[in-house]
């Protein structure tokens, strides 16, 4: 019983203690906010920076500048840049004659250098040294070994690798890469190989794998082109 009464003679004092929160719409220092704010702006009108009665804003902050000078300042700105000449740049030289540069199709440059039939004589020289080629027909070309790849590549289904002739010969891919080596393209080959018994044979070792191609040509790209037209 003695520990609760303690208890509460402490919370007594502590709510004495206590500083009260002021009330922040009542203003600080005076009754209310408004009250202040009329007494301030009461204050203003008396020294001339507050509103008058016709509501105009303040003049205060501008009854320091001198606006007589900057009025000055800036009219004499504006008449100097009125009076600035603006800068022109310089047109640029004629080329009269320079070198590369024909005058044939100015009248009075050439008048100065000959005489109209001086310039007449020449341009008959000129046509007389034409030479017309006549048209001929367009050579045929040639197309047996172009065909001959084309189409064996249509007429074969197996692919690069997929033996179909019987190549039993020892050292043959090491032939094969001497021998390849002497053509520019794999079509080249290809076309010797079939000029030279190809795919049956295999004369000059061109297909050492029995897949009918040689030097790793491939019949695919003219398999795809017909299939797309």
């Amino acid at each position: 019983m003695r520990r609760a009464s303690y208890a509460l003679i402490s919370l007594i004092a502590l709510a004495a203690c206590e500083t009260p929160v002021p009330d922040s719409g009542s203003g600080v220092g005076f009754g209310s906010y408004a009250d202040y704010q009329a007494q301030r702006e009461a204050e203003l009108i008396a020294n001339g920076d507050g509103r008058g009665q016709s509501g105009g804003m303040s003049t205060g902050a501008t009854t320091g500048l001198d606006t007589q000078a900057i009025s000055a300042e800036a009219i004499a700105a504006i008449d100097a840049a009125e009076n600035t000449p603006a800068s022109v740049d310089p047109a640029p030289k004629a080329v009269t004659n320079a070198i590369g540069i024909s005058s044939e199709n100015n009248f009075d440059a050439v008048a100065s250098e000959r005489s109209i039939e001086e310039d007449a004589a020449r341009v008959a020289a000129n046509k007389d040294s034409y030479v017309t080629i006549q048209p001929t027909a367009v050579p045929t070309r040639p197309t047996k070994d172009a065909a001959t790849i084309v189409e064996f590549a249509l007429s074969t289904t197996n692919r690069v690798g997929e033996a179909l002739y019987s190549r039993l010969i020892p050292g043959a891919q090491t032939r094969a890469a001497r021998a390849c080596a002497k053509y520019p393209s794999p079509d080249l080959a290809q076309e010797d190989f079939l000029s030279s018994g190809g795919p049956e044979r295999n004369a000059k070792g061109l297909d050492p794998d029995g897949d009918g191609f040689a030097c790793s040509w491939d019949p695919a790209p003219f398999r795809l082109a017909a299939r797309a037209r």
